[in-house]
């Protein structure tokens, strides 16, 4: 077998690749006003093949921070799947 030989910037994709992060431990809150909020560690957000990136401004910053998901699961599964929200299209 050959030596693996590579360069700077090979390293540093190949660095990227290995350093993926595709699941991590978040966390489901339940606040005192009775809202609920889910945590991501920020590695597993911050990860280039996260899914979602288009955040939108904040009504009180005007900064990029939040974006709309649809948010379900199925009866009997404990899991929850999270997918970009797609306005409904309006009936002419």
């Amino acid at each position: 077998m050959l030596p693996l030989v590579l360069s700077r910037i090979d390293f540093k994709v190949w660095k990227e690749v290995i350093n993926m992060v595709s699941e991590g431990r978040g966390r489901l809150f339940k606040r005192k006003d009775g809202k609920f909020l889910i945590y991501l560690p920020k590695d597993f957000a911050e990860d280039s093949q996260f899914p979602f990136k288009d955040f939108k401004e904040g009504k009180t910053t005007g900064v990029p921070d939040s974006i709309y998901v649809k948010v379900r699961f199925d009866v009997g599964v404990k899991k929850l799947l999270v997918e970009e929200w797609k306005e409904p299209q309006q009936k002419a």
